[in-house]
């Protein structure tokens, strides 16, 4: 690889690895342009008739990165397999491994960066039998070494942009699968879509300080994984952190652990324009809906959650309560509480079974809360509960201000706790006969199992509060099923037909 390294490479060229070989060491792809039309493309393919050949596989144990993207225009990488499994650094000033690390340092803009059908596994800064300290996981994101799948890090002011991410697989990493890292939102235009990402230390998929990103159709499966005690073992399948424009639509967020945090998808502070919607979230330790302070204007509509929020408290190092609902005024821990602003949380399905005592927490400095038309059908009572993010929340008071809590279906009339800050002013009672969605998301639902009660919710156009403009409209046309929906929209994710 080095002599190859060596090339100038010009538009339209390709480097071809071949099928099965294996290869020691990092791929250094610097300061390489193509062009729209004719893109460097970097891959592998197979040399005989062996179809079952799997794809060129690079070990950079003891390397930084596996492939290195810096100063680059209009790259396609794909069909490749990395990995890393430790090993001790060659480089003692290394702080992390990665299986590719596309890094902006230039004052230039990068654009037109593909990487596609990827195989990232078995990604560790340190041995095996490595074992991490209990305290590590208490930190916001880790204080030591990791292995990550693929990073994008702009250091520049010129901008990343026009990048996908699409078809890779990614596992056994030892912190974050995809992880986005841009200031003043210098990383735009991405695409994360069809990938899986299984068994990380840390998140599935982490994206801060980016703009206009969409995330669809991936799955996310035991994010905080603590598998290998290299792991760090904590991690939401996705978070935002002060990005703008992102749609998360039509992903599956399975099996989150960690002692904090550590839903489905939350929303971290400082964004605005962040939609949540059509996913399947379940089993995810800290929950479905966790907004945290500083927010603007960030929706979770038609999306199906079982058995979320499972945490407890106290119980197996956990210093956060799992919730069902979570809007906390946590936005650093320097800063005043503040709350998020235009908050909309609309046609959602949710489902505990009777292990789970469903929890929410509404911080009182929130402002602009809309929640209607959702099915939360719990088989044990809600319990309202302090926010939680370091320090516990004040004691809330009610939160009065533009808030819309309206055509909501519970269990029972005692499911709603009494002492909650906010209360559904016209509730509906009853069992919605959750048989679509249990074989839907569980077994194997078909329509005709549709059962739920039909109760006719409120329409989603506008509200008094939405006081700033939204980038998405509020009114929907398909359910989570991608059925049309007519006139007013009925309870849950999925609308009756």
């Amino acid at each position: 690889m080095a002599q190859v390294q060596k090339l100038k490479l010009k538009p339209g060229d390709k480097i071809l690895l071949a099928n099965g070989e294996i290869y020691v060491g990092c791929f250094n792809i610097i300061n390489q342009q193509g062009n729209k039309l004719k893109p460097i493309k970097i891959t592998s393919i197979k040399w005989d008739d062996d179809d079952n050949a799997q794809p060129a596989i690079i070990d950079f144990k003891g390397l930084e990165q596996g492939v290195l993207i810096q100063g680059c225009s209009f790259l396609e990488v794909s069909n490749l397999q990395l990995t890393a499994n430790g090993y001790q650094a060659l480089d003692n000033s290394q702080k992390m491994r990665c299986g590719v690390l596309i890094n902006n340092l230039k004052q230039s803009l990068m654009t037109g960066i593909c990487l596609n059908q990827l195989i990232i596994k078995d990604v560790y800064f340190e041995n095996r039998g490595y074992k991490r300290g209990a305290e590590e996981v208490k930190s916001a994101n880790g204080t030591q070494k990791y292995g990550w799948g693929i990073k994008v890090v702009n250091e520049s002011k010129s901008l990343l942009k026009n990048l996908t991410i699409n078809n890779c697989t990614i596992s056994d990493v030892s912190h974050t699968g995809i992880k986005l890292t841009g200031k003043a939102q210098n990383i735009r235009n991405v695409s994360i879509e069809n990938n899986r990402v299984k068994n990380t230390g840390g998140p599935g998929i982490q994206m801060s300080g980016v703009r206009e990103v969409y995330v669809a159709n991936n799955l996310v499966d035991h994010s905080g994984s603590t598998s290998d005690s290299r792991k760090w073992g904590r991690g939401s399948g996705l978070w935002t952190w002060g990005s703008s424009n992102i749609l998360i639509e039509k992903n599956q967020f399975l099996n989150a652990n960690g002692p904090g945090d550590s839903a489905g998808a939350h929303i971290d502070f400082n964004c605005d324009n962040v939609v949540i919607q059509y996913n399947f979230s379940r089993n995810n330790a800290g929950g479905f809906c966790e907004i945290l302070g500083n927010n603007y204007n960030c929706a979770y509509r038609y999306n199906v959650s079982v058995n979320d929020g499972y945490r407890i408290k106290g119980k197996n190092g956990a210093f956060q309560e799992g919730k069902t609902l979570w809007l906390s005024g946590f936005q650093g821990t320097k800063a005043t509480r503040k709350g998020p602003v235009n908050t909309y949380i609309y046609n959602n399905t949710v489902y505990c079974d009777s292990t789970i005592v469903p929890k929410i927490a509404f911080d009182n400095t929130s402002s602009g809360i809309l929640i209607a038309n959702n099915i939360f059908y719990t088989e044990c009572n809600f319990k309202a509960v302090l926010g939680d993010q370091y320090k516990p929340d004040t004691e809330n008071s009610l939160i009065t201000e533009n808030v819309i809590f309206s055509n909501n279906l519970f269990a029972s009339r005692s499911s709603w706790p009494t002492e909650a800050s906010i209360k559904d002013t016209n509730p509906f009672y009853g069992n919605p006969v959750f048989s679509g969605i249990e074989k839907k998301y569980i077994n194997a639902f078909t329509p005709k199992n549709i059962k739920e009660i039909q109760h006719q919710g409120i329409d989603i156009i506008a509200f008094p509060f939405n006081r700033t403009k939204l980038n998405y409209p509020l009114k929907m046309d398909k359910d989570i099923l991608g059925n049309k929906l007519i006139g007013k929209p009925n309870l849950g994710a999925i609308q009756p037909f």
